[in-house]
Protein backbone atom coordinates (compact mmCIF):
# COMPACT_ATOMS: atom_id res chain seq x y z
CA UNK A 1 0.00 0.00 0.00
CA UNK A 2 1.29 3.49 -0.90
CA UNK A 3 2.16 5.90 1.70
CA UNK A 4 0.39 9.58 1.60
CA UNK A 5 1.96 12.78 2.79
CA UNK A 6 0.25 15.78 2.03
CA UNK A 7 -2.00 18.64 2.86
CA UNK A 8 -5.44 19.12 2.90
CA UNK A 9 -6.93 22.81 2.70
CA UNK A 10 -10.18 23.88 4.71
CA UNK A 11 -12.55 26.40 4.09
CA UNK A 12 -13.11 27.99 7.27
CA UNK A 13 -15.52 30.97 7.08
CA UNK A 14 -14.60 33.87 8.98
CA UNK A 15 -16.26 37.89 9.57
CA UNK A 16 -13.81 40.26 7.43
CA UNK A 17 -16.33 42.93 8.05
CA UNK A 18 -19.47 43.37 10.26
CA UNK A 19 -21.75 40.62 8.60
CA UNK A 20 -19.59 39.71 5.84
CA UNK A 21 -18.23 36.26 5.84
CA UNK A 22 -15.43 34.77 3.43
CA UNK A 23 -14.20 31.52 2.93
CA UNK A 24 -10.37 31.43 4.39
CA UNK A 25 -8.09 28.30 3.61
CA UNK A 26 -6.66 26.67 5.90
CA UNK A 27 -3.82 23.84 5.63
CA UNK A 28 -2.63 21.19 7.34
CA UNK A 29 -0.42 18.53 6.74
CA UNK A 30 -1.53 15.23 7.15
CA UNK A 31 -0.18 11.42 6.79
CA UNK A 32 -1.74 8.27 5.74
CA UNK A 33 -2.33 5.73 2.77
CA UNK A 34 -3.41 5.69 -0.19
CA UNK A 35 -5.68 2.72 -0.68
CA UNK A 36 -7.52 3.10 -3.93
CA UNK A 37 -5.40 4.37 -6.73
CA UNK A 38 -7.42 4.90 -10.05
CA UNK A 39 -7.89 7.99 -12.79
CA UNK A 40 -10.69 8.04 -15.88
CA UNK A 41 -10.75 10.68 -18.76
CA UNK A 42 -14.04 12.26 -18.50
CA UNK A 43 -15.54 13.40 -21.97
CA UNK A 44 -16.71 17.02 -22.49
CA UNK A 45 -17.43 19.58 -24.98
CA UNK A 46 -13.67 20.61 -25.01
CA UNK A 47 -11.10 20.45 -27.36
CA UNK A 48 -9.01 17.72 -24.19
CA UNK A 49 -11.23 15.47 -22.21
CA UNK A 50 -11.01 16.30 -18.10
CA UNK A 51 -9.09 13.95 -16.38
CA UNK A 52 -10.62 12.67 -12.54
CA UNK A 53 -9.20 10.74 -10.05
CA UNK A 54 -11.16 8.47 -8.01
CA UNK A 55 -8.51 7.65 -5.32
CA UNK A 56 -9.12 7.15 -1.93
CA UNK A 57 -6.89 8.31 0.73
CA UNK A 58 -6.86 6.99 4.43
CA UNK A 59 -5.26 10.03 7.10
CA UNK A 60 -4.63 9.90 10.60
CA UNK A 61 -7.26 12.18 11.67
CA UNK A 62 -6.40 14.66 14.61
CA UNK A 63 -8.89 16.91 16.55
CA UNK A 64 -8.49 19.83 14.35
CA UNK A 65 -9.76 17.49 11.22
CA UNK A 66 -12.52 15.55 13.05
CA UNK A 67 -13.73 18.89 14.60
CA UNK A 68 -13.63 20.72 10.92
CA UNK A 69 -14.81 17.61 8.86
CA UNK A 70 -17.13 19.42 6.79
CA UNK A 71 -15.00 22.38 6.21
CA UNK A 72 -12.56 20.15 4.05
CA UNK A 73 -12.61 21.22 0.49
CA UNK A 74 -9.23 19.65 -1.16
CA UNK A 75 -6.12 17.37 -0.73
CA UNK A 76 -2.74 18.71 -2.52
CA UNK A 77 -1.22 15.27 -4.08
CA UNK A 78 1.12 15.38 -6.74
CA UNK A 79 1.78 18.96 -7.01
CA UNK A 80 -2.33 19.25 -7.84
CA UNK A 81 -5.44 20.41 -5.57
CA UNK A 82 -8.12 17.60 -6.12
CA UNK A 83 -11.53 18.12 -4.42
CA UNK A 84 -12.54 15.74 -1.89
CA UNK A 85 -15.86 14.28 -3.57
CA UNK A 86 -16.74 12.61 -0.35
CA UNK A 87 -15.45 11.12 3.25
CA UNK A 88 -16.18 8.25 5.62
CA UNK A 89 -15.05 8.38 9.52
CA UNK A 90 -13.59 5.40 10.43
CA UNK A 91 -11.53 6.33 13.97
CA UNK A 92 -8.65 7.15 14.60
CA UNK A 93 -8.84 7.55 10.47
CA UNK A 94 -10.58 9.41 8.01
CA UNK A 95 -11.28 8.12 4.48
CA UNK A 96 -11.22 10.86 1.70
CA UNK A 97 -12.83 9.89 -1.53
CA UNK A 98 -11.06 11.92 -4.93
CA UNK A 99 -12.68 13.43 -7.61
CA UNK A 100 -11.76 16.54 -10.01
CA UNK A 101 -9.58 19.21 -9.97
CA UNK A 102 -10.19 21.85 -7.33
CA UNK A 103 -10.32 25.03 -8.89
CA UNK A 104 -10.14 27.76 -6.02
CA UNK A 105 -10.71 31.37 -6.48
CA UNK A 106 -7.45 32.57 -6.26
Amino acid sequence: MAKFHGVIGYAIQTETAPGVWRDTITERMYFGDIIRNQQRWTGTENVNDDMDIDNSISIIADPFALNNLGYMKYVKWMGIKWKIRSLSINRPRVILQLGGVYNDQT
